[in-house]
């Protein structure tokens, strides 16, 4: 079992990527806008983090960015699962510091083959 942040500013898209983890046999920790997901990441050193790219506060890219540079959480994979699907954005994302990106829509599947793939040690 994995221990898994989902960072997004849509409650639906929370409770469906819980529901996915959950019947995955993962538990599955929400943090709606991205507030506070740095110290909660720091705090709680999750084996995953799912960052959703357009948020209202602040973006995902500049999440990913301050949690590349503390020292508590810059080896915690990081999955960007977000809209933004041209080979651009998924470009930047990587180069930003993500470990994987996943597009939406997306399957069960594929969610659970990113946490696998990022998660295994």
């Amino acid at each position: 079992m994995a221990k898994i942040i989902v960072c997004d500013d849509s409650l639906a898209e929370l409770k469906l990527v819980e529901s996915v983890l959950s019947a995955g046999g993962h538990q599955a920790i929400s943090c709606v806008n991205g507030d506070g997901v740095e110290a909660l990441a720091s705090s709680e050193q999750p084996d995953l983090i799912f960052l959703d790219v357009v948020m209202p506060t602040r973006n995902g890219y500049e999440i990913l960015r301050k949690l590349r540079r503390d020292e508590t959480t810059k080896n915690i994979p990081v999955c960007i699962l977000s809209s933004k699907q041209e080979p651009t954005d998924i470009e930047w994302g990587k180069r930003q510091g993500a470990n994987d990106y996943l597009t939406k829509p997306y399957t069960s599947d594929a969610l659970l083959g990113v946490v696998r793939n990022l998660t295994t040690k």
